[in-house]
Parts: structure tokens; sequence; C-alpha cells
């Protein structure tokens, strides 16, 4: 098993709904659902990790508040070395709503402090030779994201293979993200995208020719992953070849978090040397069965994976 580790963005989600049609200014309603998690997109994949028993080590900075306290709480041993901001936590309330859609109210709060230097405290490099890094939240963590170079740098020192969610922007897909999200994925080993993602960044509708402009100017041997939601997911490998999985038939609790879900499934199944259309089998699987129970739940933990040395 090849080490694994994530880095980016991890803060609070307080979940409630459903609720539709959206309630009139100075009303209240009611709504069936509530949860207090762990999010964010480094957030959710760590917790993936953990639930399934993958060792890994995350990097990711809190607020100096109750909630940060709880974030750190939540990934013991782990969270020992995580710089605390003067800053409060960031905190998103996401209202889902019966289609499956959701609508989110974010704070700004710790995340666009976490930095390079946040990185080193809890990374080694040595120790994550050879590995994994997924590389997440660039649009949220803006001292970090001004100091990707140095980070593509430093690992590719190390012979760790970035892999990258880009995530969405706040501000949307203007030509300047489009363009920071390109440089980013030239120095990416493995970009983990949905298909609007995909689509808006190569500028081709079609899902698997979009991957293959987006592979064209990536590193040699470079990975490009589509997630598609219900109608699984495709990448194009090394090889230059398409592969594919299809996604279960679920009845959906809510999606939030199914994209960084899929990212663990994914990688935890190629740091273990499975073929890519298994890895793809093994994201839609994790992720599938987490958007659709309550208390979430990722499947049994793993007995083949062996703490890093």
């Amino acid at each position: 098993m090849r080490p694994l580790a994530v880095i980016g963005n991890v803060n609070v989600d307080l979940i409630l709904g459903p609720a539709a049609p959206w309630p009139k200014a100075g009303t209240e309603i009611i709504v069936d659902h509530d949860e207090l998690r762990v999010g964010g997109s480094a957030g959710n994949s760590a917790l993936a990790w953990q639930a399934l028993g993958i060792e890994f080590e995350i990097a990711a900075n809190i607020g100096s508040d109750q909630f940060g306290r709880w974030l750190a709480e939540a990934f013991g041993r782990r969270s020992e070395k995580w710089p605390v901001r003067p800053e409060k936590t960031t905190l998103s309330v996401g209202i889902t709503h019966p289609d499956g859609e959701r609508t989110f109210f974010t704070t700004t709060g710790h995340l666009p402090r976490f930095s390079l230097a946040d990185v080193f405290a809890v990374i080694d490099g040595e120790r994550l030779r050879g590995g994994y890094a997924l590389l997440c939240g660039g649009f949220l963590t803006d001292d970090l994201a001004s100091e990707y170079d140095a980070f593509f740098d430093w690992a590719d020192s190390h012979d760790i293979t970035v892999a990258l969610d880009t995530g969405w922007p706040l501000d949307g897909w203007t030509k300047e993200n489009c363009a920071a999200a390109r440089a980013w994925l030239s120095r990416s080993g493995i970009a983990l995208l949905n298909q609007v993602e995909t689509t808006t960044l190569a500028g081709i509708a079609d899902p698997i020719e979009a991957a293959r402009e987006i592979r064209s100017h990536m590193p040699e041997g470079a990975i490009v992953v589509v997630k598609r939601g219900p109608d699984g997911a495709i990448a194009i490998g090394p090889d230059g070849l398409p592969a594919s999985a299809t996604a279960p038939v679920i009845k959906v609790v809510d999606t939030i978090g199914a994209g960084d879900v899929f990212n663990a499934g994914f990688l935890a199944a190629l740091a273990d040397g499975k073929p890519l259309a298994s890895c793809l089998v093994a994201g839609t699987q994790v992720a599938s069965r987490a958007i659709s129970t309550l208390p979430r739940s990722y499947g049994e933990p793993s007995s083949r994976q062996e703490p890093m040395s």
C-alpha cells in the first residue's frame, strides 16, 4: 500500500433539510433532518479513509474556537500538529432539497490562511515518498494556493503524485479561475473532476474528449477522472485508454461530499495497486453508500491496510 495524505480544507458542515419551496423572508419552516459533521473537501475524504481503516495523514488548519477544537477531536492524533488560526472556524450551512441538490451558506473563517508552512508542520516528505497527496480546496485556501508552485516542487522532489480536486470557485469559472486550474493541473499526476468542471476547463462538451484534452496538458502518465454522479465515473489512464464504472441505483439521503468520498475510495484502491477500472468502481461504491445512509456509512474497514512506516 503506497502512503496517502490529504491536504486542504477542513471545516464544519451543518446540514438541514429537505426544504421546498424556498421559504419567504421572515418566515420559519420545520425540516426533517439535521446533522452537524466534519466537512470540507479534505475533511470528507479523510473521514472516509478513517472509517475504512486506511492509514493516512491530513494537513489542515483550524480556527481558535469551539468548532476548531471539535474538528481536531474528530481526527485524534492526526490533528495534533494542525496550526490554530486566530480567525473563527469556517462554517457551512447546507440546505438540502427534495431533488438531492443543496444550497450552501459559508463563512470565510480560517480557510484562507492555510499555508504551505501549515502543510509542512504535518506532512513529512520522506514518509510520504512514492505515495499520493490529495490536494483540494484550492479556491478556498488562498495562502496555500499562492504557494502551489513551491508545493509541486516539493512533491516532485519526494516522488509524490499529486491528485488534484480543484473544487468549484466561489465566483464561478472565470477566465482567471480556469487559467489557475489549468496551471495546477499541468503539475498534477491525477485530476479528480466532475463532469461540468471537466467540460468547462477543456471547452469540449463530450466528457471523454474533454478528459483527453486536459490530460494532454498534464505530466506524462497522468490520469484524468471524471465524476458523473448517478452516471458513475470515467477516466483516461496512463495508456490513454478510457475506463468506466457504473453507479448503483440508490435512494439518496444527501449528496454533500459525494465527490470527496469518491476521491477517497478511488485513491485507496489506486494506492493498493488496483487496475484503473477497479479504482473507479471502488470510488463509486463508497460514495454511493455514503450518500444513501443516515447516519453516513462508508463500508466495512479494510483489513489489508498497514500503517506507514
